[in-house]
């Protein structure tokens, strides 16, 4: 198995190193990237498609960019939904296809390499993995909530860990956020208590934000049996 070291380096450059708004010095608040103008401590991301950067976005800088015409094909707004995949189709032998050393990784479209890209989180940052064509077609064929992943902003985030069969869809920045609490928390050779404490809590708090959504079906279909569900709470 070998890595992109460039590869990995672009999506380190992704987990930001400047504190959120909330642990600004009182009365400073952080910058939107974008425009200057003051940031919301919860605020939208857009993607460099160029740099493959991640920048924090102000609350009007996001309105402006969420459309599919804005950004003249440099900047795409990262999207806010996250579904759980239920009964999505990924057994043994397909994760081995898969050629992942681990037990976590994000699949998502880049459209400037005309492929799908797979990395996986580590204490050093992201890694990618050389994704076998194949076998991403096969997976894409049993779970054809795949096909509507919105290219570069959205990915495949898997959880395999310890026993584990967790399937998300989300925006890209959540799969960086993932590698930020690795990369920050991991202690030793098994990673130590903190760390996976940490994994437990991002990964719960993806499932309370998450819509449940049929893998086996097609985008449309899970996205508006998602809403129904979510409705039928209401």
């Amino acid at each position: 198995m070998s890595g992109s070291p460039a590869a990995g380096s672009r999506l380190r450059r992704l987990v930001r190193e400047r504190p959120p708004a909330a642990e600004q010095p009182a009365g400073r608040a952080a910058p939107c990237d974008l425009c200057g103008g003051p940031l919301e401590a919860e605020h939208r991301h857009v993607l460099d498609l160029d740099s493959r950067e991640l920048r924090c976005a102000c609350r009007p800088c996001a309105l402006l960019f969420d459309h599919r015409a804005a950004g003249g094909g440099h900047f795409k707004l990262v999207p806010e939904r996250v579904l759980l995949l239920e009964g999505f189709a990924l057994d043994d032998a397909t994760w081995d296809e898969l050629r992942i050393p681990v037990d976590m990784a994000f699949f998502f479209r880049d459209s400037r390499a005309g492929r799908v890209q797979a990395f996986y989180p580590g204490p050093m940052g992201a890694t990618e993995s050389l994704l076998g064509l194949e076998a991403w077609e096969a997976l894409e064929r049993a779970n054809p909530v795949l096909a509507g992943l919105e290219p570069d902003v959205e990915a495949l985030l898997v959880d395999r860990a310890r026993g584990r069969r967790r399937h998300f869809l989300v925006g890209v920045d959540e799969c960086y956020r993932l590698v930020a609490v690795i990369r920050t928390r991991w202690r030793g050779f098994s990673g130590g208590k903190e760390v996976w404490e940490e994994l437990e809590r991002f990964f719960e708090g993806l499932r309370r934000r998450a819509q449940v959504a049929d893998a086996r079906a097609g985008t449309r279909q899970a996205s508006a049996a998602a809403a129904a569900r979510e409705g039928s709470r209401a």
